[in-house]
């Protein structure tokens, strides 16, 4: 083997981990789990609490696309969990709650379109493997649900004297540890 095959190889090997790492890069950048994170002025997705009384809270969490029903009212439950413990309390009991679903539909234009150089109604096209530019009309569109929870409740914070007359009083203690693992933290 001469230098300059030796060196092709290397640079090729090269290129191939390059291609991996940023492959993996790509891949890792996708976040499986729900974000768990005080929702800011242009969020959409994370909790927000609001004092209303000295011992009653608004407490909410919008998820996203990807986030479950029942992760969105574990995330709520937490939330209710922290607030509680973070305003001095041991206790507390929903007032009221309630989840909400917001569903939008997206179109995938077409599943049978194909990508890639085909030969459309004015002659060879690169945008598709179709006859037809926006999806094939005798097969239609598929419209995919897009589906995301909110859940809502106000909670009343007691102390231990209070929460052991009632019956529905959560030790906030117990319900974050029944919460494990912890969220991941948020992305930065």
């Amino acid at each position: 083997m001469n230098k300059r095959t030796s060196r092709q190889n290397v640079s090729l090997q090269a290129v191939a981990v390059a291609l991996i790492l940023v492959a993996a890069g790509v891949l890792s950048a996708c976040q499986t789990r729900p974000a768990y994170r005080e929702r800011g002025p242009q969020d959409t997705i994370g909790y927000t609490d609001l004092r209303l009384t000295e011992n009653r809270y608004r407490v909410t969490y919008a998820g996203g696309n990807a986030t479950r029903r029942d992760q969105v009212e574990d995330f709520l439950l937490r939330r209710a969990a922290e607030v509680t413990l973070e305003s001095g309390y041991s206790h507390f009991v929903f007032d009221a709650r309630d989840t909400n679903a917001q569903t939008h539909y997206r179109n995938t234009f077409g599943s049978r379109a194909r990508l890639g150089i085909g030969f459309g109604p004015y002659g060879p096209s690169p945008w598709y493997y179709s006859r037809f530019a926006f999806g094939d009309p005798f097969y239609g569109n598929d419209l995919r649900p897009i589906t995301r929870f909110e859940a809502y409740s106000e909670i009343v914070m007691l102390q231990p004297g209070d929460a052991k007359d009632d019956p529905f009083a959560m030790d906030a203690r117990e319900v974050l540890a029944a919460l494990t693992p912890s969220p991941a933290p948020p992305r930065t």
